[in-house]
């Protein structure tokens, strides 16, 4: 009796069939990149051949978008932010602190800085995160004098925080939105001026809100009167801006989704550009591939399936699931952190690409 191939092939695993899942929409972002490069025209190879520019007009669009969303729909933001771009965002994160550099290869940075946010992620204690910004300067491997003035700055932090637990992790959460930014400005080395626009954007932005020339737009667009999953603006203002009266609480609420969206933007496009040695970008099929490379079949197809988890989490409980991924992916700011005082120990202000 004979055999056919296909009877003899090892069966495939969870993984890799999550893998050929992807592969259809993936396909089908590479022909709508393909169509919108073809009706850019002359300007495509211009596009094509230049990060700086890709960088800077993405950068560019994310956050004028970011901006136009936070006027008309800012509670929407908040609430589907987290559940559609979370989890590929923290899954970046990971990749390019984490995967891409090796660091995952290093028991210090197992000891030092992953064990004190999984006791983070455990008891949402903020003062573990801290302790991991402390642990990151301590794994860095450079000069004692600027180890311990960085250690000694985390130290502060963590005994300033000791007491006031609640407002760290309130200033930590706003904050992490910009390290963000700031990670990304000292990526790698430029030699073009155009960062500064979208830099430049982000400030106006950010002035735009905090003056209150967003404020009429967003009543005219009745921003505050969407309930998403139940909710309205006072859970936000409880959350995001406690104490705080008109016209700041508001403000905050509104810098914060704004802030929120960049950061997303920042993960999920700016850093993938800045990190790879090609000038020229790739296909999203072979971003695919390079992602399965850098951290492995089984993390990529997690993502996947934690990414569907929320997202069909979120249909019956929108509320819940965004607590959920918030409540799970806590650690990742601290992570950043961590390998900013990692970085400085090692005096890598400024990373090269590779």
């Amino acid at each position: 009796m004979s055999v056919t191939p296909a009877a003899t092939a090892a069966p495939r695993s969870p993984a890799h069939s999550v893998g050929s899942i992807a592969a259809l929409p993936i396909a089908v972002l590479d022909r709508v990149r393909l169509a919108w490069l073809r009706a850019l025209g002359p300007l495509a190879p211009t596009l094509v051949r230049s990060r700086e520019l890709r960088v800077a007009l993405a950068g560019s669009i994310g956050i004028v978008l970011a901006l136009l969303l936070t006027a008309v729909a800012p509670l929407w933001m908040l609430a589907l932010g987290p559940v559609v771009l979370g989890v590929p965002h923290a899954a970046s994160d990971v990749r390019y602190l984490v995967t891409r550099p090796g660091l995952h290869r290093s028991p210090r940075f197992w000891l030092l800085v992953a064990l004190p946010l999984v006791a983070l992620t455990v008891t949402v204690d903020v003062r573990w995160g801290l302790a991991a910004i402390v642990g990151g300067a301590l794994a860095g491997r450079g000069r004692w004098a600027r180890r311990i003035v960085v250690v000694s700055v985390g130290a502060l932090l963590l005994a300033l925080a000791w007491d006031h637990t609640y407002g760290a992790a309130l200033i930590a959460a706003h904050a992490h939105n910009f390290v963000a930014l700031a990670m990304w400005l000292a990526w790698r080395r430029r030699t073009t001026w155009l960062h500064l626009i979208p830099l430049a954007a982000l400030a106006l932005g950010c002035a735009l809100i905090a003056c209150g020339a967003l404020d009429p737009i967003v009543m005219a667009s009745e921003g505050w009167a969407a309930t998403p999953g139940g909710t309205g603006a006072w859970y936000h203002l409880a959350s995001i801006a406690p104490g705080l009266d008109d016209p700041w609480g508001p403000r905050l609420v509104l810098l914060f989704a704004f802030a929120q969206s960049v950061h997303y933007t920042i993960w999920i496009r700016l850093v993938p550009e800045e990190d790879r040695a090609r000038e020229t970008p790739r296909t999203f099929a072979a971003s695919l591939r390079a992602w399965r490379q850098d951290s492995g079949t089984l993390v990529v197809a997690l993502a996947f399936l934690l990414s569907l988890a929320v997202a069909l989490w979120a249909l019956v409980d929108l509320v819940g699931a965004r607590e959920g991924y918030l409540r799970g992916v806590i650690f990742h700011g601290y992570l950043e952190l961590a390998i900013v005082s990692w970085w400085i120990v090692e005096g890598r202000a400024l990373r090269t690409t590779g």
